[in-house]
């Protein structure tokens, strides 16, 4: 059985991804209606990793007969003005999320959750890529994003991911 504090951080994070890939949904209908399909796409693809974090917690508390509640997901809150508006506040959302993530990690680290501490390595890892992709994306939006040529190579390099699902062993 999962501790009953970090049962509940957990319960918490998976409506929080859920959360997270309404807010990259967000800035994905905010680049498309600026006909910026690329950053579109890059973040349609952020959503459904989000997506997958939450279902690959649920799954954890399944697996851990803990109960999973599902709460109604908040409408974004971005107020999305310019180009730069949705990677700053994706950079800002990720930085959030690793923190909600320690919180989890110590809570399970503080009962000797040792299983969940484990579990949680892969997401710790995660963050700190999450962080790195959302600077450099602000990075290469401060340097190419004012030059309309640059700007349609920067968005052609977004268009091309691809959507990999997460290896996680649970």
């Amino acid at each position: 059985m999962l501790d009953k504090k970090v049962a509940e951080l957990i319960n918490t994070q998976i409506n929080k991804e859920f959360y997270s890939a309404y807010l990259y949904l967000h800035f994905s209908n905010y680049y498309t209606e600026h006909g910026l399909n690329g950053f579109a796409n890059w973040y349609n693809i952020q959503a459904q990793e989000e997506r997958d974090h939450a279902m690959l917690m649920m799954q954890y508390m399944q697996n851990n007969d803990a109960p999973v509640t599902l709460e109604g997901i908040d409408k974004p809150q971005a107020e999305l003005n310019n180009n730069m508006d949705p990677l700053r506040a994706g950079l800002e959302h990720e930085c959030y999320v690793t923190s909600l993530i320690n919180t989890i990690y110590e809570a399970a680290y503080n009962v000797k959750d040792f299983r969940t501490m484990q579990f949680l390595d892969w997401f710790v890892k995660e963050q700190g890529e999450e962080e790195t992709n959302a600077g450099d994306l602000i990075k290469k939006m401060e340097l190419f994003g004012s030059d309309p040529k640059s700007l349609y190579m920067l968005d052609q390099e977004m268009g091309a991911r691809v959507y990999t699902a997460p290896s996680l062993v649970l």
